[in-house]
């Protein structure tokens, strides 16, 4: 059964975003050495484990302005089928993260986006 593995924070100015979030839940931020600009979120430990996140610079093309939560998914390719069998659609297409897997980013029937990834660490673009 799919479950949240993700989520993914917008911000205006992330390294403002980055000491909220430090100074208010403790959480650690470790900025990812990729394509984009991206920050990692690391929100527990092993004695209290935590979903873990990521944080990115908001941007007016990007179709969230709030959290979104992502699902682990054996195939993306058949959860895109099967959102858009039930009535959802996709807003954002399959597309690699190098290293990490295939992510698309959906959105259910009432207006709600998420994102379903595939891991393969041999994902390229």
């Amino acid at each position: 059964m799919p479950r949240v593995i993700h989520f993914e924070l917008p911000a205006d100015d992330p390294e403002r975003a980055c000491r909220f979030y430090t100074e208010v839940f403790g959480w650690q931020f470790q900025k990812w050495d990729g394509p984009s600009e991206y920050w990692l979120i690391t929100t527990g430990d092993e004695a209290q484990p935590g979903i873990n996140g990521g944080l990115m610079r908001a941007c007016k093309e990007s179709p969230a302005r709030a959290a979104v939560n992502t699902l682990d998914v054996p195939s993306v390719d058949d959860y895109v089928c099967k959102v858009e069998a039930a009535g959802g659609k996709v807003v954002m297409p399959k597309m690699a993260i190098p290293g990490v897997g295939h992510l698309a980013y959906c959105q259910d029937t009432e207006g709600v986006m998420f994102g379903i990834m595939q891991f393969d660490p041999a994902a390229t673009p």
